[in-house]
């Protein structure tokens, strides 16, 4: 079907506004954070007066942005590769068995998935006071506990997500390991996970953000010590002043990492979420 001069042209419109619609607010976080305070502060201009990358040395003293960074990197990758294990063992006992309570147990997975998280802020923030009060297990203002606080809200989505790209799996392949000799566990490690590579790459890469870049619980759950990122960048405003250059300089420094490996990663984040292991 032939593409129709006007279609065209709609089309183009359409993609410029889109670009531009997502382009305007980068462009302006980049220019601020190449401009003095002064001209930040001032009135709004879309090219710097005066370009200077001051602010790009000057946020890693004015906050410990390097022990935010380090929080969130250890806190995120931590409870990625925790989710990812357990979702992994889970998914393939509810996609290769049929036991009691497996529909019930499904079910009950995705369910959690409708509750607003905040639902959980105050049982999870008693529960962790709790634990360090009678049991003297330190889960509070704690990287452990945060770690912790972000598998209730991964997991059961990377379980689900999983079992449903395990499912997808021709069953033909645990049967040819079997006759071969391979357990379970072999079947596991030797065929489903080699196959099972791009849905376990975008679970990892959901994991990894939602940890990343949640705030809420982060507020709640954390002190100077252990403070991530998404909190921590609040630090750039104090009583009298807000730096805003260096507000938007830590802002696309701490991004670069996360755009990278996800630009890296996106072949096999796309081909997980939508084309499974069937070939």
């Amino acid at each position: 079907m032939r593409e129709g001069r006007g279609e065209r042209i709609a089309r183009w419109i359409v993609l410029t506004f889109l670009a531009a619609f997502v382009l305007t607010p980068l462009y302006v976080m980049v220019s601020s954070a190449l401009k003095p305070l002064q001209d930040v502060q001032d009135y709004f201009t879309w090219f710097p007066s005066t370009l200077t990358f001051q602010a790009f040395v000057d946020m890693w003293s004015t906050v410990p942005l390097g022990n935010y960074l380090l929080n969130s990197v250890i806190v995120a990758s931590v409870a990625a590769v925790f989710s990812v294990v357990i979702a992994v063992f889970a998914a393939f006992a509810i996609s290769r068995y049929r036991f009691r309570g497996r529909s019930v147990f499904s079910v009950a997975v995705l369910s959690t998935q409708m509750f607003p998280g905040i639902l959980f802020l105050l049982p999870l923030f008693l529960i962790y006071v709790n634990l360090g009060t009678a049991g003297g297990v330190d889960l509070y203002q704690t990287r452990l506990g945060l770690v912790i606080t972000y598998l209730t809200f991964s997991l059961p989505f990377s379980i689900w997500m999983l079992a449903g790209y395990f499912d997808s799996i021709p069953r033909g392949l645990d049967e040819a390991a079997q006759v071969d000799g391979a357990g379970s566990m072999r079947t596991l490690f030797t065929v489903i996970l080699p196959t099972a590579v791009p849905g376990i790459v975008a679970v990892t890469v959901y994991a990894f953000m939602t940890a990343w870049g949640e705030v809420l619980f982060a507020s709640i759950m954390t002190d100077q010590d252990s403070r991530t990122l998404a909190v921590g960048l609040q630090a750039y405003s104090t009583q009298f002043q807000v730096y805003w250059n260096q507000v938007m300089a830590a802002s696309l420094v701490v991004s670069v990492p996360v755009v990278a490996g996800f630009l890296a990663l996106q072949r096999y984040f796309v081909a997980g979420l939508t084309a499974g292991a069937v070939k």
